[in-house]
């Protein structure tokens, strides 16, 4: 081995093994593609990680413009060439991606790619991802050379990606808990202003006929009272609004955490949904902390073994629907499962909120607000 290898071998150790200073997967898998991408000459570099549904979890790619990617369409889905790599696992160096009996096909807007080298990334047996470079841009292709380099690269990405894999989740642990604590705070703080308005309209109810001048003080207060309730919650929505739902739209940032808590709990979580029109970010908001409030009941407190999120678009009407075939319980010592909040929530939005459960039976939440 020439010394100019063992400069290019060290410095793919050390670019790979340094990505783990990233605090999310996707961080990781694009400094890996950029790398890869440099490394190899290529023209362009994608990296996907697929997901149980037939498409991919993450899917980055250098050498393709934010313009390109959005004639393209949605992320690609496991077929083709890409689909033969997931299940056979092996390298693949082609000359000319196309004429291969592997591929499928390109969306109209996809660059033209010709010479094509794909490493699997695993992790033992396992296929983590594939990281593909294609358009090789000094003449020739990709050489054997190339391949065993992508292949040891991938190795090095296989510890980068997991190591960034089991942070997030540690994370998204501890954000868990941390959404716990100020939803509990939140709803104690709501109580007490909800309670003293409740309070003071029965003052001034009680005082109508006896002392209207008084009652008339009083709805003043339950006015003011109200509209201080309402500001707290718009504040509190718009500070508690995810970034997600800013980045995926509500659809998408509850498919993620649906499957964030199928890979945390032992109980299997799906999720199935409708393409959904624009919605108003307050009904997002309430959407979704309704659908994490019921999952964590059930997830926490029913036992089930199996829990179903279906977001659907009706009729006009957004509707959230959460079973579950968990133990169940009596809807009249439910106070204690947050079902309060949640009406409320749905409420603050114009929406209604329906529970089904007894014991034995398991637990169905369901969710309607106009959109």
């Amino acid at each position: 081995m020439t010394p100019d290898r063992d400069e290019i071998l060290q410095a793919v150790s050390s670019a790979v093994l340094a990505v783990t200073r990233h605090l999310s997967v996707r961080e990781v898998l694009q400094v890996i593609v950029r790398s890869a991408q440099r490394l190899l000459d290529a023209r362009y570099a994608a990296l996907g990680v697929p997901d149980e549904d037939g498409s991919f979890a993450e899917f980055v790619a250098e050498g393709i413009t934010d313009k390109q990617w959005d004639a393209i369409g949605p992320l690609p889905r496991q077929h083709g060439m890409l689909a033969a790599m997931l299940q056979e696992g092996v390298p693949a160096r082609l000359a000319d991606v196309r004429k291969d009996p592997r591929f499928g096909w390109w969306p109209k807007a996809h660059p033209v790619m010709k010479d094509f080298l794909g490493v699997p990334i695993r992790d033992g047996e396992q296929v983590l991802g594939i990281i593909f470079l294609a358009n090789k841009r000094t003449p020739g292709g990709f050489t054997q050379e190339d391949q065993e380099l992508l292949t040891l690269f991938a190795a090095h990405a296989a510890i980068a990606l997991i190591n960034a894999r089991l942070y997030e989740r540690g994370r998204e642990l501890a954000m868990l808990e941390e959404r716990n604590r100020m939803a509990r705070e939140l709803h104690d703080a709501v109580t007490q202003k909800l309670f003293s308005l409740r309070l003071t309209a029965q003052a001034a109810s009680a005082m109508l006929k006896s002392s209207p001048d008084k009652a008339e003080a009083e709805l003043e207060r339950v006015q003011k009272l109200a509209g201080e309730a309402l500001a707290e919650l718009r504040a509190v929505i718009v500070e508690l609004r995810p970034a997600e739902l800013d980045r995926h739209g509500l659809a998408e940032t509850l498919r993620k955490h649906v499957r964030m808590l199928d890979r945390l709990y032992p109980s299997q979580v799906s999720f199935e949904f409708d393409e959904l029109p624009p919605l108003d970010p307050e009904i997002e908001v309430v959407v979704l902390r309704v659908a994490q409030e019921a999952l964590h009941n059930a997830l926490r407190h029913s036992g089930a073994s199996h829990v179903e999120v279906r977001l659907a678009y009706e009729g006009g009407k957004l509707a959230l629907t959460i079973t579950d075939d968990g133990r169940g319980f009596e809807q009249a010592d439910s106070r204690g499962l947050g079902l309060i909040s949640m009406r409320d929530r749905a409420e603050s939005v114009g929406g209604a909120m329906t529970v089904g459960s007894s014991p034995g039976a398991g637990t169905m939440v369901r969710l309607e607000v106009g959109v």
